[in-house]
């Protein structure tokens, strides 16, 4: 009988482990998510919805009543069966190097980005500084993102960029 409570109480020890490893590598994970980069008035993707950048021709302005909370930010939806969406996988929607310029990722720069100069590239939103950048960006996608995300791990942990220009 004590050798059964043995392997009992090992099992749920171990199983207990198992657990917690997989606790932490998930808080772990979402403490990585860096500083997004926000407009003026602090909204990400400059108050649009970002569902929207997904799903539409072109991203519409959020309600300011329909929220959901995410990486330390408010963010604004039109529906809300489009917060439900992004409740259900935040990360889906989020825009790539926390919202900052792609083309100056590739370049190993962190900046802000125009919220109407963007592209959604197999399901993952990139923004641009502005739209001149965005059509330099989009002659070479493969290119330039291979470089960014070569980039960003060094990159990430810098404060977001500010939202007054590119090098101020």
């Amino acid at each position: 009988m004590s050798l059964l409570l043995a392997v009992k109480t090992t099992l749920r020890l171990a199983l207990g482990l198992v657990n917690l490893g997989v606790l932490f590598v998930f808080l772990a994970a979402a403490a990585r998510a860096g500083e997004q980069y926000v407009d003026r008035e602090g909204r990400p993707v400059g108050g649009h919805d970002v569902i929207t950048y997904h799903t539409e021709d072109s991203p519409r302005m959020a309600h300011a009543d329909i929220t959901a909370d995410y990486n330390g930010l408010t963010w604004h939806f039109v529906s809300e069966d489009n917060r439900d969406l992004f409740l259900a996988d935040p990360r889906r929607y989020v825009p790539a190097y926390d919202g900052h310029c792609a083309y100056a990722m590739a370049n190993g720069n962190k900046v802000r980005s125009d919220q109407l100069a963007y592209r959604a590239v197999n399901g993952v939103l990139y923004m641009n500084f502005n739209r001149n950048i965005q059509e330099r960006w989009d002659r070479d996608i493969p290119g330039y993102l291979e470089r960014s995300e070569a980039n960003w791990p060094d990159l990430e942990d810098e404060p977001a960029a500010s939202p007054r220009g590119w090098f101020f």
